[in-house]
Parts: structure tokens; sequence; C-alpha cells
């Protein structure tokens, strides 16, 4: 796959695809401002679209600038973050909005080295923003992304380990020459690893491209080093979530009794659940003893 615009090869193949078969996302509509993409970007980060949509939308409702967000306590945004998972991302992000909304104006930077120094925003959020956002001709890898290229340029089933200076490299090369066109192709790119040229069952008889190496070498399995899954049932992380779940059913502090019985299984897991949570700032602990999000006691 090399770059190409007009219509004509990959490019134009996918964007083409991409105009028939994108889904109708709301941060994808004209007119989205930076803020909300940049919202929409952090939380789908590990995160599926369709739990992402309906808290999208309430943030974006509640928190139209990062100046409302930041007026907000953190707890209120933990709250607001319900279980999407890896809540570490809800208190970023208000730490965000109040730089942003001190330091920038209230608007979110469409310069990706600027952006890189935000709370939160890495390496693949920077240049989502300044790309999706801003339209601006960078290259944005996610792993649907890096699926795509190491069967359609590479010939592997699989990316394997991650590398951010050779997957933006290899990204930027295929990039359309035009900011418009690049943006458009980028945002495709991501939708067609997300939707037809998926990891388990890649929809190969409908695909869009007249050129994927890995379908012209016979689709040859993959031999790198596997993956690891994470499994969820039984973990701190479950852990975490539980007691969290009660902090945010709760209307002020609660008794440590009752995060006690929110996770019976193992004690010792109990306890280390809660002081991570307490290391990392997602909960707080009163001068009485009790516990509650940050700010709310």
């Amino acid at each position: 796959m090399n770059a190409s615009t007009g219509g004509h090869g990959p490019a134009g193949e996918l964007s083409d695809w991409y105009a028939a078969h994108g889904r109708d996302l709301p941060w994808r509509r004209a007119g989205t401002d930076a803020w909300r993409i940049l919202l929409s970007e952090v939380m789908l980060q590990q995160t599926p679209v369709a739990r992402v949509l309906p808290v999208w939308e309430r943030w974006a409702r509640r928190w139209p600038a990062p100046s409302d967000m930041a007026s907000a306590t953190a707890g209120e945004v933990l709250r607001e973050w319900g279980s999407l998972g890896y809540p570490r991302r809800a208190l970023r992000l208000h730490e965000c909005a109040g730089i942003l909304a001190r330091e920038h104006d209230d608007t979110v930077p469409g310069d990706v080295e600027t952006l890189l120094r935000l709370p939160g925003i890495g390496a693949y959020t920077a240049r989502a923003i300044a790309c999706f956002a801003y339209g601006q001709r960078v290259p944005v890898v996610d792993i649907n992304v890096r699926r795509v290229v190491a069967r359609t340029v590479h010939g592997r089933g699989d990316p394997g380990p991650p590398s951010t200076r050779r997957d933006l490299e290899d990204v930027a090369e295929l990039l359309p020459a035009g900011d418009a066109d690049a943006s458009r192709f980028s945002a495709a790119l991501m939708e067609f690893g997300a939707l037809t040229c998926t990891a388990r069952a890649p929809a190969c008889g409908t695909c869009p491209l007249t050129e994927c190496r890995w379908r012209a070498l016979g689709f040859p399995a993959y031999e790198g080093p596997k993956r690891t899954t994470q499994k969820f049932e039984g973990t701190d992380r479950q852990a975490r979530g539980r007691l969290m779940a009660v902090l945010r059913a709760a209307q002020g502090p609660v008794a440590r009794e009752r995060l006690d019985v929110a996770w019976t299984r193992d004690p010792a897991q109990r306890d280390r659940a809660l002081g991570t949570l307490l290391t990392d700032g997602l909960i707080e602990q009163t001068p009485s003893g009790e516990f509650a999000l940050p700010g709310e006691h």
C-alpha cells in the first residue's frame, strides 16, 4: 500500500470506503470542537465505542468547555466517568481541563508538542487531536492502524510488539500529500482496521484494497511474539472497580465496613486495592477514617 490521492490507489480506495461505511459517531461530525474530540480520544482508549457513547454525550453537555470541567471537583468527574474503567484517565482529564482553562485560553492547542505536555495526552492522542480536530497531516497510530499496515505493507497477519518510532514512520509514508486528504485517510485507515481488517475475523472478501501484501502471500500465519491477554475476573482491577462503585453511588463519605462487603473473596487483595486507590488519588480518607471520592468530604 502506497500513498495516493484523488480516488485512485489505496488512499482513495480507503477514503471512498470510509465515505460509504464509516460510522456516524458524534465526535466525527462537522462542528465538533477540539475539546470534545480530546474527550472522545481519551475515553476510547481500551474501551469500546458502545460504552463510550453515552458517557461522552453526558460530558459534552455538562462540560462544554475545559473551564466547565475545571470548576467541578475531581470526585464529580470520577462519578460521571462511571464504569468506563481505568479511572485515572478521568483524573488526568480533570487536570488537563484546569491547564487548558488557565494557560491556553480555554482552548485545546493544535501543536503536537504542546499537546504532549498536557496530563494524560500521549503520542497517539496528541496526533489524533492534531489530525481530527485541526486537519493536520500527522501520522495517527493505534492498534487497528498497526494491524492494517502490518498486513497490507509488510505481509504479516499481526503487527507484533509496538515501536512508536517505527510505527509512526510506517504510517507517515502512507499519508497523502495534502492536509485534508491525509486527515481523511487517517480516519479511514483507523475505521477500516476497526470494522473490516479486524484481528480475529478479517473480512478479506469485502476488502476495498486492490493491493494487500498479506493476501498476495497467501495469508501467512503470524509467527512472532504472542500478545498477552489481560484477564479481568478476580484481578486487583476488578476489586478496585467494586470499591469505586460504592463511592460513586454514595452521597458522601462511607465507612470502611461498606467497602469491606464490596469485595469479600480476598481481604488481602481488597486491602491492596484500597491502598492503590489512595495512592493514585482516586479516593481520599477523611480525618474520621471514612472514605470518599476526592474533594467530596
